[in-house]
C-alpha cells in the first residue's frame, strides 16, 4: 500500500485526532492561566486580610489544583475520551483514600482550624493534648511543642482540638496564688504584714489590681494565709520563685514559724 492509499484511509481520521487534540490542549493550557490569575488573585486577598502563611499557601494552591482538575474533565471529553468511567473511577480513589487517610483527613481540619482561628501562637506556652510547652511550630497536621526541660513533642492536631486548650501566654498578666499557712501560735498579724511589705518591695508586683492577703483557712495544723499578687506574664515564675524564697526568710527572721503536718498520739496504759 502506498503513501496515497495511507492517507486516503487514515488521513481524515488523522487530521481530526489532531484537531481534537489540539483543541484539548488549548482548553488545558486556558485553563491554566485561568487557575493562576484565580489563585493569585486568592492569596492576594488573603494576605490583606492577614491570614496565616501557611493556610494562605494552601488555599490558593487548593484552589489552582481544584481549577486545573476542572478543566482536565471538559478537555478529555473535546478529545473524544469518554469521561464518565473517569470520573467513576477518580471518586473510587478519592474514597478509597479518604477511608485510608481518616486519622491525617482529621489531624488536616483540626490543623486548618488551629490556624484560622489561632488559639495559640509560635511562641505561647500552652498546656493541650496532653502535653505542655512552647509552641515551636503549628503546621497543617501537627503542632510542636517545646518542654521546659528541652524537650520536642510533636502533638497531632486532632488530639489539641478534641480537648481544652490552655494559653499561658495569651493574656498580659498572671496572678501568683500562694497558700502559707502558719502556727496557730505565731502573731497572725505580723505574719500579714510580712507578706504585704515583700509584694510592695518587689517592683514587678503590680499595684493595680492590689495583692490579695488574707486567711483562707484554719486547718487542722496551721493557719493558712493566700497570698495573690499580679504580675506580668513573662514574670510569673521569676517572681513566684523569689517570693517564696523571701517568705521562708523573712518568717524566720520574725519568728513566724511554718508548721509541718503532724498528728499527736497518746498512750493510755490500763490498769
Amino acid at each position: 500500500m502506498d503513501f496515497q492509499a495511507l492517507l486516503d484511509e487514515y488521513g481524515p481520521e488523522a487530521i481530526d485526532i489532531a484537531i481534537r487534540g489540539a483543541g484539548a490542549l488549548a482548553i488545558i493550557l486556558v485553563g491554566y492561566w485561568l487557575a493562576k490569575i484565580i489563585s493569585g488573585i486568592t492569596q492576594s486577598a488573603l494576605q490583606k486580610r492577614n491570614f496565616d502563611a501557611t493556610l494562605n499557601n494552601f488555599i490558593s494552591r487548593l484552589v489552582f489544583f481544584v481549577l486545573l482538575a476542572i478543566t482536565v474533565i471538559p478537555a478529555l471529553a473535546h478529545a473524544g475520551i469518554q469521561t464518565a468511567s473517569v470520573i467513576a473511577a477518580l471518586g473510587a480513589a478519592g474514597l478509597a483514600v479518604g477511608l485510608a487517610l481518616q486519622g491525617s483527613l482529621a489531624n488536616f481540619a483540626a490543623g486548618v482550624l488551629i490556624i484560622a482561628f489561632r488559639p495559640c501562637r509560635v511562641g505561647d506556652w500552652i498546656e493541650a493534648g496532653g502535653s505542655s510547652g512552647t509552641v515551636e511550630s503549628i503546621s497543617l497536621f501537627s503542632t510542636i511543642l517545646l518542654t521546659g526541660d528541652y524537650k520536642r513533642v510533636i502533638v497531632p492536631n486532632s488530639k489539641i482540638m478534641s480537648g481544652a486548650i490552655t494559653n499561658y501566654s495569651v493574656m498580659p498578666r498572671r496572678r501568683i496564688d500562694l497558700v502559707v499557712g502558719i502556727s496557730y501560735d505565731s502573731d497572725l498579724r505580723k505574719a500579714k504584714e510580712i507578706l504585704q511589705r515583700l509584694c510592695a518591695a518587689d517592683e514587678r508586683i503590680m499595684k493595680d489590681p492590689a495583692t490579695n492577703i488574707a486567711v483562707s483557712e484554719l486547718a487542722d495544723s496551721s493557719v493558712n494565709l493566700i497570698c495573690r499578687p499580679w504580675v506580668a506574664t513573662a514574670d510569673f515564675w521569676p517572681v513566684r520563685w523569689k517570693l517564696i524564697e523571701d517568705i521562708k526568710l523573712a518568717f524566720d527572721e520574725e519568728g513566724i514559724s511554718i508548721p509541718f503536718p503532724q498528728m499527736d498520739v497518746h498512750y493510755h496504759k490500763d490498769a
